[in-house]
């Protein structure tokens, strides 16, 4: 049996409206699927036209200073705090964390050389003294060998620390530090690019830092960042205060 044009975009109206469907991501990719199918067929008349998927606007969750200060001092293990102030102190992403390397540390320059991040980009951002103190303690108690931070595998050999071995650290930090907030390695790099615009960097070095390809990406932190002619304000704070 043979289905036919409408068939088709019956079938997907109904697996677009179905909740239980996967993702968006699932629904665009059978319809790339079907796409495909359809050329290698030869029936080019045949076209399916993606709908437009509209993308939830979520605000990133950002914490405040005095809440990063709670995150940091949370773990007990010196690898682990300077787990959380990489990703924070650099804004990098968790695979970026992952894929240091200590050739990567120019310590005496306090520089931190990020290859191949999203994009395939290569970028530089700056360390502070703080951070350097900590790498500087780290490695000489650690002598980690090739990566910044190691990891052990079935047998254990060191290799590189995982995505799911950083997530672990952040969600034992935010457990013992008593912030309710939401936090994933991500929320770390939305606050150091929304303190970095409180704290006057201009939005285009912030966008260079983070390795944006483009700036629309980087504005979205302007939404967040509390910044403007007047810092913004509850009504009831001036309710009562003439």
């Amino acid at each position: 049996m043979k289905l036919d044009e409408e068939q088709i975009l019956d079938y997907l109206h109904i697996l677009k409206s179905q909740h239980k469907t996967p993702s968006e991501s699932f629904f665009k990719h059978t319809v790339y699927g079907l796409r495909y199918a359809y050329r290698i067929s030869g029936m080019k008349e045949m076209r399916v036209v993606l709908p437009s998927i509209e993308r939830p606007k979520k605000l990133p969750v950002v914490l405040s200073r005095n809440e990063v200060r709670q995150l940091l001092k949370a773990p007990k293990l010196l690898k682990h705090r300077l787990v959380l102030a990489m990703l924070y102190g650099c804004g990098l992403r968790s695979f970026e964390l992952c894929n240091l390397q200590l050739k990567d540390l120019d310590l005496e320059r306090m520089m931190l050389h990020i290859r191949q991040g999203k994009g395939r980009k290569d970028r530089y951002v700056p360390l502070c003294a703080m951070q350097v103190r900590g790498l500087r303690k780290y490695i000489s108690a650690e002598s980690p060998i090739t990566w910044c931070f190691n990891g052990n595998d079935s047998e254990g050999n060191p290799v590189a620390l995982s995505t799911t071995g950083v997530r672990w650290i952040v969600r034992e930090a935010r457990k013992h530090s008593g912030i309710q907030k939401e936090v994933t390695t991500h929320s770390l790099r939305h606050s150091y690019a929304t303190h970095l615009l409180e704290m006057g960097l201009d939005i285009i070095s912030v966008k260079d830092l983070l390795g944006h390809a483009d700036i629309q990406t980087t504005l979205a932190y302007l939404h967040v960042a509390q910044l403007g002619r007047q810092r913004p304000f509850s009504p009831l704070e001036r309710l009562y205060n003439y």
